[in-house]
């Protein structure tokens, strides 16, 4: 029979405590969720700054709502790009210090865009081992060089880079994320761009976690670093996280968006997201760069940190709002979460391939929107889940 693999290997993944199942979320507000019927604190969330139901945001996408409708209607080279899009573009490249700022409808897209449009036969791509799956992917299957370096393993990449070296003939792009999406830790900038400025070669940030978290206005890894456009050619940043609302962007200099304009096909052949999310995404950034709610996410974090280090919890070591328990067993991680659950507390198992094999964990997130008896609730819930799990 045809594709009769798709069952047996659904099967081994439920043996081996891997496979996937989806939850239908009935109601969602103020960091709680109700999912089959019961109230849960909500720690698997990426809406860091808890913008996804600001007032101000959401307001803005009525005002969108109501001029434009509820799609964008074309793709953006056909009549799908807005003032409200180029209003976007233009708040993001003045603020990251770039001559130009592409949108797209997510931040696998905008991966996989970067590899189709400029990776070549002889050029080297070289990434840390933990890079997303969105831009491994695409890495992968084109036709350039690709070379890992273990993660945060400044000296490792060394040796890559000297490889590349010997494909003299092409380009190389160095490329990480800033803040990492599983270990919640950041990667060493600044020894990268000294790498790419030693070889000759394109540094490129992804910068899905670190947008709207980190730097002195939240603008990410380019604004705490200080990396203009030279020091760092390609910024890739995503507004479904921090920023509440969905979609993403590539920033960099005039003629890589134009080159992008003009050959990435997740670009041409996407319809654009709607302007009313164009508009309320711009809301959403300028709120952001004010500053009160990654204070309190900065606050929050560090009260969880502390609360954890007294108890001797096994966190993985970040600043960020990502702050992974691990466990090295994905029937344990399962059965912690289910733990967690039975407490009111939503705290996903994030099992391999997600993280490598024998890192399984718990994915702890936290957001502004928590108050400190949320968060005394979740290290409490740790603790008694480590007394009864082990």
């Amino acid at each position: 029979m045809a594709f009769s693999h798709l069952q047996t290997e659904l099967t081994r993944l439920a043996h081996d405590c891997l496979l996937r199942k989806r939850v239908v979320v009935e109601d969602d507000y103020d960091g709680v969720i109700k999912v089959d019927g019961k109230h849960y604190l909500n720690f698997s969330s990426n809406d860091y700054l808890g913008h996804r139901q600001n007032q101000d945001i959401l307001q803005s996408y009525v005002e969108g709502l109501s001029r434009y409708g509820a799609g964008s209607g074309a793709s953006p080279l056909v009549t799908g790009h807005t003032q409200c899009h180029q209003a976007l573009e233009d708040h993001l490249a003045n603020a990251l210090n770039r001559e130009a700022v592409l949108l797209f409808s997510s931040g696998f897209a905008a991966n996989q865009a970067v590899c189709q449009a400029l990776l070549s036969e002889g050029d080297t791509v070289i990434t840390d081992k933990l890079m997303h799956a969105s831009f491994i992917d695409a890495a992968i299957h084109s036709p350039a060089q690709f070379l890992r370096f273990k993660h945060n393993d400044i000296q490792h990449a060394e040796t890559q880079f000297s490889k590349a070296s010997e494909n003299a003939s092409g380009n190389t792009l160095c490329v990480s994320e800033g803040v990492f999406s599983m270990d919640g830790d950041s990667a060493d900038v600044s020894a990268l761009q000294q790498l790419c400025e030693q070889h000759d070669a394109w540094l490129m940030l992804d910068d899905a976690h670190a947008f709207g978290v980190i730097g002195e206005t939240g603008l990410g890894s380019v604004e705490a670093f200080n990396l203009s456009q030279d020091q760092c050619p390609i910024v890739m940043g995503t507004f479904g996280k921090a920023i509440g609302t969905g979609g993403a962007f590539i920033a960099g200099s005039q003629v890589l968006i134009d080159y992008l304009v003009n050959k990435a096909k997740h670009y041409i052949y996407s319809t654009a997201f709607s302007a009313a999310q164009a508009k309320a995404t711009l809301t959403s950034i300028q709120l952001m760069q004010q500053g009160p709610a990654r204070r309190q996410l900065h606050d929050n974090i560090g009260y969880f940190k502390s609360l954890a280090a007294v108890q001797g919890l096994p966190i993985i070591a970040s600043d960020s709002a990502i702050q992974p328990y691990l466990i090295n067993d994905p029937a344990k991680a399962l059965k912690a979460s289910d733990m967690l659950k039975s407490l009111g507390l939503w705290v996903n198992a994030i099992r391999t391939p997600t993280v490598p094999k024998g890192q399984d964990r718990l994915r702890v997130t936290i957001s502004a929107l928590h108050q400190q008896q949320d968060i005394e609730s979740l290290v409490d819930g740790l603790v008694m889940m480590r007394a009864k799990l082990g």
